[in-house]
């Protein structure tokens, strides 16, 4: 139809109607090479985020194992590589059909099982990859809340159950066209002129795998030694805050494709202005949350310095990454310097909720409950608050509430407040009885003789470092060897002087 047009005004200007639909003919050529070659840029892009948001997979992997004690790593590894694999699985058969199976009711997806019927014109195989990551990581969360504690089969079972169901669920009602409290429902009938706004996961992710990860703990109960007799918190130190450290820089480096990622595409333009974009929208999100995770890791460093006495590097890393689960709702609407309340805000929920932690003598290896589920329902209630309506307006439409603060009324702050309680209420009614029912069982916890010996010994062969001590002599091998450094006496000895030889000389 659009060739037809062409030729028929070109004709009447220029008389020629062979000359017109030649022309014409390459014009639709053009066209078709413009579009391809856009699908082709947000296809890659999506793509390529995907790969930053699998890659915090090993950010989680490092930051589990420096947290835990080195009797223990090589379990804790081994558990991070079952969440993507079992999860891989588990998504492709159910998991992506339950969330976003078009079309379907406002519970939950029925279609694409296997991604059978899949790819469809409005989505390809880059958005199922990059939906797959985001589900292996709200497991991987719920893995640190029970470590150093868990049998194996119960990874496998809760791995499975969460990324094949409850999580698919929750992003079916808030990320799919067809969910109830989604702000992109397609009829255009979103809860409270509003639907949620969760951009990137800071309820859908971090709060369904803290709260996950909550109910796992309660019903494990403490590691041993973790509280003394007295209910008084003994610190069980992780093994290596290097690792940590890696770990949190993985997991930073990984947010770029985990926030801005989550705008799918690049090439499309606000406005009719050359210069402004959604690629400028994706750089604004990176900003918003490297200043929320900033802000927060600072807030951390001062804030625990004044309580405790010194700088710690493993509560810069948790305040960090508290800030970044933060953010996460919000990333794409607020302007730089709400981030930065954010963050601040942050920090401080993540400090508090480790106290009450420690007041009721719970125990959270990576304080992942706290940090995920904490700061993620700030995330959430931050966003009801400081959502800018112009940013609003770009991504979901004219005509939409934005933040209470920002002059938006209360419209975007109740929806956001539903997101929290319907959030904690379905992982509680679905994961509290899985753990509990495993626990019954004899599924979950490991032997006290386990434990106290470590996992990686009793469960899985040996130990993920080869160390001796000196007097054990039959224990020396290739590899990397770690001894224990004592002082020989308890007075300090002259350095010796030094001995030439005439190699020496």
């Amino acid at each position: 139809m659009a060739s037809l047009s062409c030729s028929s005004h070109l004709a009447t200007l220029i008389n020629q109607t062979d000359a017109t639909n030649y022309l014409c003919n390459q014009f639709d050529s053009i066209s078709r090479k413009l579009n391809d070659a856009t699908y082709a840029v947000d296809n890659t892009y999506l793509l390529f985020s995907a790969y930053l948001v699998f890659a915090m997979q090993l950010g989680f992997a490092m930051l589990c194992a420096g947290s835990v004690r080195a009797k223990n790593t090589m379990n804790i590894m081994l558990t991070n590589v079952l969440d993507a694999a079992a999860g891989g699985l588990s998504y492709y058969l159910f998991g992506f059909a339950f969330a976003f199976g078009a079309p379907s009711n406002g519970f939950i997806g029925r279609h694409f099982f296997g991604l059978r019927d899949y790819p469809t014109p409005t989505a390809d195989y880059s958005f199922f990859l990059y939906q797959w990551a985001f589900a292996i990581a709200a497991a991987g969360i719920t893995s640190g809340s029970i470590a150093e504690r868990t049998q194996f089969v119960a990874y496998l079972i809760y791995s499975s159950f969460l990324t094949g169901f409850v999580y698919p669920i929750v992003s079916h009602w808030f990320w799919s066209g067809d969910g109830w409290a989604s702000a992109t429902r397609i009829d255009g009938n979103v809860l409270f002129g509003s639907g949620v706004i969760d951009f990137a996961g800071s309820g859908v992710v971090h709060m369904v795998g803290g709260i996950a990860g909550l109910w796992g703990a309660l019903i494990e109960g403490p590691r041993i030694g973790r509280f003394d007799r007295t209910g008084r918190s003994v610190a069980l130190r992780g093994h290596s805050a290097s690792l940590v450290v890696l770990g949190s820089f993985l997991l930073w480096f990984g947010w770029y494709g985990f926030n801005p990622g989550s705008f799918f595409t690049i090439a499309k333009g606000y406005g009719g202005l050359g210069y402004y974009g959604q690629w400028s929208a994706i750089g604004r999100t990176a900003v918003t949350t490297t200043l929320a995770g900033s802000t927060a890791a600072l807030t951390t460093l001062f804030s625990k310095r004044l309580l405790v006495g010194h700088w710690n590097v493993i509560d810069v890393c948790n305040g960090l990454l508290g800030g970044f689960a933060a953010i996460t709702s919000g990333c794409a609407v607020v302007e730089p310097w709400a981030a930065i309340v954010c963050g601040f805000v942050a920090a401080w929920v993540l400090i508090g909720l480790n106290k009450v932690a420690a007041k009721v003598e719970y125990d959270d290896p990576l304080e992942a409950a706290q940090l995920h589920g904490g700061c993620g329902a700030w995330g959430v209630l931050f966003t009801g608050l400081f959502a800018k309506r112009e940013y609003v307006e770009e991504i979901y439409g004219i005509g939409r509430p934005c933040g209470a603060l920002m002059g938006g009324g209360g419209k975007l702050l109740a929806a956001q407040l539903i997101e929290i309680v319907v959030v904690c209420g379905w992982v509680t009614a679905t994961m509290g009885p899985l753990f509990y029912g495993l626990h019954k069982l004899n599924l979950l916890r490991i032997s006290r003789d386990d434990e106290t010996a470590g996992m990686d010994l009793t469960r899985h062969g040996g130990f993920a470092y080869a160390y001796h001590d000196d007097e054990d002599g039959s224990s020396r091998g290739v590899g990397l060897m770690m001894r224990k450094i004592e002082p020989a006496s308890t007075s300090p000895s002259p350095p010796a002087a030094p001995q030439l030889s005439i190699s020496s000389l």
